[in-house]
C-alpha cells in the first residue's frame, strides 16, 4: 500500500468506525426506549379494568409496536443503502429513532387507557398538593408564623375596617356640612 493510500483507508476505517458506533448506539437507545415503552405500557393496560379500554390500549400498543418495526426496516434499509455506496449521513439515523419515537407515544397518548391514567395521575398530584400545603401551613401556624389563611383573614378586617372608616367620614361630613348650615 503506498503512502498516499495508507491516510485515505485510515480516514475511511475510522469514518466506518464511527458511524458503526453511532448505530450501535442508535439501536441500543431504541431498543431502551421500546424496554421502558412495554414497561410503561404493560403497567397501564394492568390497571385498566374496562373492556373497551383494554382494546383500546391493545390497539395503541399494536399501532407503536408497527411504528417500531418500520423504523427498524427504514434503518435496515439505510444501512444497505450505505453499504450499496450511497452517502448516508449519521444524523438521518437519529432523526428516524427520533421520528418514530414521536409516533410511537402520539399512539399510545391517543388511547382512552392513557387518558384514564393520565387522569388519575393528574388527580393524585393534586391532593399530593393539597396535602403538602395544608402541612406547610400548620407547620407555619405551630411556629407562629403568618399562615396564607390568616394573611387573608387580615386583609378582609383591613377591608372592612376602611369601609367602616370611609362610612363614619361620610356621615361626619354630614353632621358638620349640617351644623355650618344652621349657622
Amino acid at each position: 500500500m503506498s503512502d498516499s493510500q495508507q491516510p485515505q483507508a485510515q480516514n475511511w476505517n475510522a469514518f466506518v468506525e464511527q458511524w458503526n458506533e453511532q448505530l450501535l448506539e442508535a439501536l441500543e437507545n431504541n431498543m431502551e426506549a421500546q424496554a421502558q415503552f412495554v414497561e410503561s405500557w404493560s403497567e397501564t393496560v394492568g390497571e385498566v379494568s374496562d373492556e373497551n379500554e383494554i382494546s383500546d390500549g391493545v390497539e395503541g400498543y399494536a399501532r407503536a409496536y408497527e411504528t417500531w418495526m418500520n423504523a427498524s426496516k427504514q434503518m435496515v434499509d439505510r444501512v444497505n443503502d450505505s453499504i450499496e455506496g450511497e452517502d448516508v449521513d449519521v444524523e438521518e439515523f437519529r432523526d428516524i429513532w427520533l421520528n418514530t419515537a414521536n409516533e410511537a407515544f402520539k399512539d399510545v397518548m391517543s388511547t382512552t387507557a392513557f387518558a384514564r391514567m393520565t387522569g388519575e395521575t393528574v388527580g393524585d398530584v393534586l391532593e399530593l398538593q393539597q396535602e403538602a400545603d395544608e402541612a406547610s401551613q400548620e407547620t407555619l401556624r405551630t411556629l407562629g408564623f403568618a399562615t396564607e389563611e390568616g394573611v387573608v383573614e387580615v386583609g378582609d378586617r383591613l377591608v372592612e375596617l376602611e369601609r367602616r372608616q370611609h362610612a363614619v367620614e361620610q356621615k361626619l361630613d354630614r353632621v358638620l356640612d349640617h351644623l355650618e348650615d344652621e349657622q
